[in-house]
């Protein structure tokens, strides 16, 4: 068992090693990643579907590739893919577009974590997150997955790669995420086909408003339940 560990460890290290050779050393691939990485920060939905819109006919896959290439390079805001989708695919279409690619990268990120452990994992995103989502498992168990993926302010990307470090199935993981991750994805391609300009500004605003205020509540309740436990120890 523990060799086949080191099997799987050693491909996924040797395939990351040739993505950074590759990235490196060959100029245009450096290039076109740090344009990739632009147009992530931009945080501008505009730039993100001209960029997905340029591929013609090859748009839907690089959506795809990108969808994967933000899970494992958390955080990056994978919902200005998801508008970018509906927008360029139509909402219904842009959403199953969305909706599997998020699968299939929460799916990387869980074997990466479950694979290589927990310093890579911080490595890729960050050890507050990590230690962050493990006390959501403390507390909520094999339900954690479901609950973060309706909650818009937590990291989808940290959550997948927390889950590859507990004992929980591959397969309880999917179906959790398949179903917690279909309202958000549905409400963002909606947004996405259907508004431009100035309207799609105020509703992206909206929803991050909507986010900060659920974030304050679950903050607010899991310090309200500390404070119940340290006072039931001390008693």
């Amino acid at each position: 068992m523990k060799q086949k560990n080191w099997v799987k460890k050693g491909i996924i290290l040797g395939i990351i090693l040739v993505c950074a050779a590759v990235y490196f050393f060959v100029p245009p691939v450096k290039s076109g990643m740090n344009k990739v990485f632009s147009m992530f920060a931009s945080g501008d939905f505009d730039v993100v579907r001209e960029f997905v819109a340029s591929y013609g006919g090859y748009a839907a896959l690089v959506s795809f590739l990108l969808m994967i290439f933000q899970s494992v390079a958390a955080p990056l805001p994978a919902f200005l893919l998801t508008l970018a989708n509906a927008n360029l695919f139509g909402w219904w279409q842009g959403a199953v577009l969305s909706w599997s690619s998020a699968m299939a990268g929460a799916a990387v990120c869980f074997f990466i974590a479950r694979i290589l452990g927990r310093d890579v994992a911080e490595k890729l995103t960050s050890k507050a997150g990590i230690a962050q989502i493990d006390t959501f498992f403390e507390k909520y168990g094999r339900n954690t997955i479901l609950i973060c993926r309706l909650l818009p302010f937590v990291s989808f990307d940290i959550v997948s790669y927390a889950a590859g470090l507990t004992s929980m199935s591959f397969k309880s993981f999917f179906i959790a995420t398949g179903i917690g991750q279909l309202p958000a994805t549905i409400v963002y391609s909606y947004v996405g086909g259907m508004l431009t300009g100035g309207a799609q500004l105020l509703m992206t605003g909206l929803l991050i408003l909507f986010a900060l205020s659920a974030l304050i509540v679950m903050l607010r309740k899991i310090y309200m339940d500390r404070q119940k436990k340290t006072k039931g120890e001390n008693e």
